[in-house]
């Protein structure tokens, strides 16, 4: 079992930042694969950035150049730098993490960007 608690949401500025930070714990020496998703009221559930063991991340096309997932394995953290906010990505941020027994969540933790 992996357990995950995100902070570091708020209400901020359209071209503010933020930063989420997700802090896993039990067994997460079976992780493979770390990310964040989100999803707005109404909309679906969106990918937003994952990153691997190896530290090779991918962005969905909405963030690409705004967001940065960062892992710091020493603390067991992972994060999401997201700058030049914009009212659009406003929702609630779920970290997950990917084992070989399926995926974990976390609570989530709300964002939003005023205009």
């Amino acid at each position: 079992q992996v357990q995950l608690q995100e902070s570091g949401g708020g209400l901020v500025q359209a071209g503010g930042s933020l930063r989420l930070s997700c802090l896993a714990s039990g067994s997460i020496f079976s992780i493979n694969r770390m990310g964040w998703y989100r999803q707005a009221p109404g909309k679906q559930r969106e990918l937003v950035a994952t990153i691997t063991n190896g530290g090779t991340t991918n962005y969905a096309d909405s963030v690409k150049g705004r967001f940065t997932i960062s892992r710091d394995n020493a603390k067991n953290m992972m994060y999401l730098q997201m700058q030049s906010l914009k009212p659009e990505d406003t929702a609630v941020y779920y970290c997950f993490a990917t084992t070989g027994r399926g995926r974990f969540w976390g609570q989530g933790t709300q964002v939003t960007v005023s205009s």
